[in-house]
């Protein structure tokens, strides 16, 4: 009582060798061992409570079973956490542990958390960013599998799983033309990064699918919170020919659309319609009416990148080998704020 059960312990159960014991545990192929034996060991393994030395046969396997989960702020945002909970679920799936590290956006704790890793031998690492950016892979990853999850490396080699940004900016100006709504406005990012200029790709692109001119005094930059949508919205609803539609580059900015169109007397969706981008559900279901969006994929995108880790390590026959660059689809998530254009 009080220590570990062994190999040894079970073979002087069962009456039989520690070899014999080991092959079948293990289950080694080739060896000859009668049912009854076999049986007989297996019984016995189990009545004592024996449980398999995860760390010797790791060894053996030159495997730890673990990988790494690096991420800067992921761990403390909300809207995020589903990247966690897609890698958790899908590691469990084939049996590996997550080993989750946030570093608060602090090099050298970066460093450290890798360092510790390291020494822990994963099988690989997953490099997770709060938002998608184009990052630079930290020199001691490149001597471990890594793929970077919501963050893209200006090296190709580098395989990562990011959202399609163009593709979500077509889904949301799609489903604005489908209610009939011919003058779109888009309240995009002031800031330089990926899924600022990908989804205003997406918006020129299915405003020309449309046959829809763009006119860019319908294009607005602003800050990503509610103040800049707010900012921005008085901009494009205070105009002599104001759009009917507004499409968000996120939720946050929706709120402050929200507010703007309340101050004008324009009421959501009758005289305005407005569509988001993140499907933060606490604001688009505490909207009023509730804010149709296009979602991130953040879940699948965990559970992608464990998939194109394993690829990566040889522990799952990926076929072709995991994808360098691999995007995943915003889906729309349709609730109230979207409906055909007023007669103006």
């Amino acid at each position: 009582m009080g220590r570990r059960i062994g190999i040894k312990d079970v073979a002087a159960a069962a009456g039989v060798s520690a070899t014999t014991v080991s092959h079948i545990l293990n289950a080694v192929e080739g060896k000859r061992i009668n049912a009854e034996t076999r049986q007989r060991v297996l019984e016995t393994a189990r009545e004592l409570g024996y449980a398999p030395n995860g760390l010797a046969r790791g060894l053996r396997l030159k495997r730890s079973n673990t990988i790494g989960f690096v991420s800067d702020l992921i761990a403390t945002t909300p809207h995020a956490g589903r990247i966690i909970l897609g890698a958790q679920e899908e590691a469990a799936r084939h049996g590996l542990l997550l080993l989750m590290l946030s570093t608060g956006g602090d090099p050298e704790l970066e460093r450290k958390e890798i360092d510790l890793l390291l020494q822990r031998q994963v099988d690989g690492v997953l490099y997770a960013s709060m938002y998608h950016r184009v990052v630079e892979v930290p020199e001691r990853l490149r001597s471990v599998p890594t793929v970077l999850l919501d963050a893209r490396s200006d090296d190709p080699g580098v395989p990562s799983v990011v959202p399609d940004e163009v593709q979500g900016g077509e889904t949301a100006v799609r489903e604005l033309v489908r209610h009939g709504h011919r003058r779109i406005g888009f309240i995009n990012n002031v800031d330089d990064i990926p899924a600022t200029h990908g989804r205003l790709e997406g918006y020129r692109r299915a405003l020309a699918e449309a046959d829809i001119a763009e006119d860019p005094r319908l294009v607005v930059t602003e800050t990503t919170d509610a103040a800049g949508g707010y900012r921005a919205a008085l901009t494009l609803l205070q105009t002599a020919d104001r759009p009917t539609a507004l499409f968000c580059f996120a939720d946050r900015m929706a709120m402050g659309v929200y507010r703007a169109a309340a101050e004008l007397g324009l009421s959501i969706p009758a005289d305005l319609s407005v569509i988001g981008f993140d499907d933060q559900e606490l604001i688009c279901d505490g909207l009023y009416p509730g804010l149709t969006t296009v979602a991130l994929p953040h879940y699948e995108m965990g559970a992608r990148a464990v998939v194109q880790l394993l690829a990566l390590t040889g522990a799952q026959d990926q076929g072709t080998g995991p994808a360098a660059q691999e995007m995943l689809p915003c889906p729309l998530v349709a609730r109230a704020s979207v409906v055909s254009p007023p007669r103006l």
